[in-house]
């Protein structure tokens, strides 16, 4: 049973959930019922998902259940395992139920994290869970500082490489028949949410900028953003570049939902990819971007930095934070924001744009294989796999439960 976006939403969250629940369906060993929730539906029948050897439902929920929901699907449909992603703030509701759950079935929860300084306040979140599997390595060192008695397992995120690769020449020479004036620009693509920590507002005012400067030539660089210019969550992006002044192709806003081919074809045709962030688990795009051979600009942040650098090689450039603040609310006591400085931004954005086309198909090739070695699809599928296995063997289910004792011991 999982819950989490729902798992056709092309979310982060939603598309990892895809993915893992693919991973154990192909496998010919799991059957599936998941509660798809993070947005608001117009039908709540649940639907029956055909196409694997075994069987998935998804069922349609506000927000991500609640607990007589969860209660009431654990004692119908008797699961063996509960998956659940996102990041805690969603499931403090689900954890206040663990003695409930957890007698029955072991709880697997897929952390998402951004930050340090360490979250001491997670630790009674992660001890509620029988497995915290880690999207990213700062994930991972955090849940291994802030609860070292909970089973800890890395899986970082990865990308289907079966649609994210270098799409061929006809594929992004028909992207140009759509749109002639790209063909013979320098892209910066930009495909993230308009919300506020992606900084979009920051990436348009300071493009201008980059744009301004006597050593670029305006006429031969776009910004392309893949995203909904009328977030309510972000800013109004088509004032936003009228504002500005962008009226002779300085940014291009791409609005269509798209196949992952399609933004497979996107990528390959950009030069370059950004994302700066403030705050990012682990950052998809930039994952996909890589996989399609097109290097990338990030902060360095959360998941973000383990993508463009493995430690000697680099696959573009990271911008490490000017700014660290502590920010907090009442359910996140602190956490840092990282923000990096604008000139720093337009450095990056020169250096890449100075690069030659041979400089810029090394540097995505090294990107590539960073992606192969590190992010691999099909080791992605068989780690979920597997552990989902040893989860069932060593911990049990129902009657044959184990590994699970409800007694807490506490020193007053």
């Amino acid at each position: 049973m999982t819950i989490s976006d729902h798992p056709l939403l092309p979310s982060g969250v939603g598309t990892q959930t895809k993915y893992v629940i693919e991973a154990l369906l192909n496998s010919g060993k799991f059957n599936v019922i998941s509660l798809g929730g993070a947005i608001k539906h117009q039908n709540y029948e649940p639907k029956r998902i055909e196409g694997y050897p075994g069987f998935w439902e998804i069922f349609p929920v506000d927000g991500y259940g609640n607990p007589q929901m969860i209660s009431q699907f654990i004692r119908d449909r008797k699961p063996d395992i509960l998956y659940f992603m996102t990041d805690p703030r969603f499931y403090e509701w689900l954890w206040s139920i663990d003695d409930q759950i957890r007698d029955k079935l072991p709880m697997v929860y897929y952390h998402v994290w951004d930050n340090y300084p360490y979250p001491k306040f997670n630790k009674r979140y992660y001890d509620a869970n029988d497995v915290v599997a880690s999207i990213s390595k700062v994930t991972s060192d955090i849940v291994q500082n802030v609860c070292p008695e909970v089973e800890e397992e890395y899986v970082p995120h990865a990308v289907n490489s079966d649609h994210f690769y270098p799409r061929p020449s006809k594929e992004i020479d028909d992207l140009y028949k759509i749109n002639p004036t790209l063909k013979d620009k320098f892209i910066f693509f930009w495909n993230n949410r308009n919300a506020r920590r992606k900084q979009s507002g920051s990436l348009v005012y300071w493009f201008k900028e980059f744009l301004e400067r006597e050593d670029v030539d305006r006429s031969k660089v776009c910004l392309f953003m893949h995203t909904d210019p009328t977030d309510p969550h972000g800013q109004p992006l088509h004032y936003l570049a009228s504002h500005l002044g962008f009226n002779d192709g300085e940014i291009f806003l791409s609005t269509n939902k798209l196949q992952a081919e399609q933004l497979a074809a996107l990528y390959t045709m950009a030069d370059c990819t950004v994302n700066i962030s403030d705050a990012e688990g682990f950052g998809l795009a930039t994952l996909e971007s890589l996989s399609c051979g097109t290097p990338i600009i990030v902060n360095m942040t959360g998941g973000l930095q383990e993508q463009v650098t493995d430690g000697e090689k680099w696959f573009g450039i990271g911008i490490e934070p000017s700014s660290k603040a502590v920010i907090g609310s009442q359910q996140v006591p602190y956490i840092y924001e990282d923000r990096i400085n604008k000139d720093d931004f337009i450095n990056a954005l020169l250096e890449m744009y100075k690069k030659t086309p041979q400089q810029l198909k090394e540097l995505g090739e090294l990107g590539q294989q960073h992606v192969k070695n590190n992010y691999n699809f099909d080791v992605f599928k068989k780690q979920w796999v597997d552990l989902m296995l040893r989860v069932h063997e060593e911990r049990g289910s129902w009657d044959s439960r184990k590994k699970y004792n409800n007694i807490r011991t506490v020193e007053l």
